[in-house]
């Protein structure tokens, strides 16, 4: 079984596009707001941000002109959020570095 560096640079780069990374950033935490909103018993605000969020990461995919991940895979679920928290931390702390070729270039499966 691949290991989560495996999988993070397979996300990485079917997620090269500015604008699929900025809505990435956005929508998944807005999933997670309404998944809370869910459980803590406010249905319209939880479907709402629910549903809202998967429509950013949808049109990400569009605008990039890709499939989601999780299309190959369930693991992609758990995934999609890491690699927001780490780029998220990478912008905060200023650790974001160009990528060169060798970096971005797709891991073999």
């Amino acid at each position: 079984m691949a290991g989560l560096a495996h999988y993070m640079a397979q996300y990485d780069h079917e997620h090269s596009s500015p604008w699929n990374r900025l809505l990435h950033g956005v929508g998944i935490p807005v999933i997670f707001a309404g998944i809370v909103g869910l459980l803590l018993m406010k249905w319209l605000l939880g479907i709402g941000l629910f549903l809202g969020g998967w429509v950013l990461l949808l049109l990400g995919h569009r605008i990039e002109g890709n499939k989601p991940a999780f299309f190959r895979g369930p693991i992609y679920f758990l995934v999609g959020p890491i690699w927001v928290a780490n780029e998220t931390w990478m912008y905060l702390t200023g650790h974001r570095e160009k990528k060169t070729s060798e970096q971005t270039r797709a891991p073999q499966s």
